[in-house]
Order: C-alpha cells, then structure tokens, then sequence
C-alpha cells in the first residue's frame, strides 16, 4: 500500500500534466464522477460537515486498523476534492492520517483557485476525517 505522501505526490503529477485552469478543473469533475455514489443512508445530519456551501456528506469506517472514508457533494467541483482527500487519506491509520501533512493542495495549486467559502469547506473536510481518525484512535487505546 502506497504511503500517504506518495499518493499525494501522484496527485501533484497528474495535475501538474494541466497548465490551463480549466483542464484543471475539468480533471477535478472526472475524479469527482468516478467517487462512487454513497449509500443513501449515510447521507445523514450526522454526517454533514458544516462550513461547505454546498451540502458534503462523508462516512467513516474503521476495519482491520484503518480508517476508510467515502463521501459525496451536490457540487461537482467539492465532489472532486472530496475524491482527492479520500484517495490520499482512505485506507491508513489513525496516526497515518493525523501525521500526514496535506501538501498536494497547496502544490497543485487548489489554494489559490478555490473560492474563499470552498476553501473554507476543504478545511472543514480535512478537518472531519482528522475528528474520525482521532476518534478511532482514542477508542482503540482503551
């Protein structure tokens, strides 16, 4: 299994192919439609992150030591990001994850294209799945 950072570092080369921003955004809505769509009944409130604009819905699962994510969003630009994070944090440990610094972000050059809510709302992603990830560590410690 690949690390976290080489999965990131395949981001950075797959988006860096693209000078134009809207190949760039276009490769975002691909990986946005092949995220598969997630079961109904994990769109729940419970599973809303709070601060995206458009409505971002993520599940996390732990099995084996790993956390495993799936998610979805109305929006197709937020689906991409979504499918970027699962891709790079999906299938690792907790510490994995809450040691893992999301350098592909700023590398592929999301930060600056992102508008000032949805960059609000990729934050509050990062954020959710660091929140999993330390609740299943926490749990598994006791």
């Amino acid at each position: 299994m690949k690390t976290i950072n080489e999965l990131q570092d395949e981001i950075v080369e797959e988006f860096s192919v693209f000078d134009d921003w809207m190949d760039k955004y276009a490769l975002l809505i691909e990986l946005g439609n092949s995220l598969k769509p997630l079961d109904e009944k994990y769109k729940t409130e419970n599973n809303l992150i709070e601060g995206c604009q458009s409505r971002v819905w993520l599940q996390a699962d732990y099995k084996d030591g790993k956390v495993f994510f799936q998610g979805e969003s109305d929006a197709v630009i937020v689906k991409g990001l979504v499918s970027l994070l699962i891709n790079v944090l999906s299938g690792h440990t907790p510490d994995e994850i809450l040691n893992s610094e999301l350098y592909f972000i700023e590398k592929i050059g999301l930060k600056e294209h992102l508008s000032p809510t949805r960059s609000n709302g990729l934050l509050s992603m990062v954020k959710q799945m660091h929140l999993y990830a330390l609740a299943f560590k926490v749990k598994n410690e006791k």
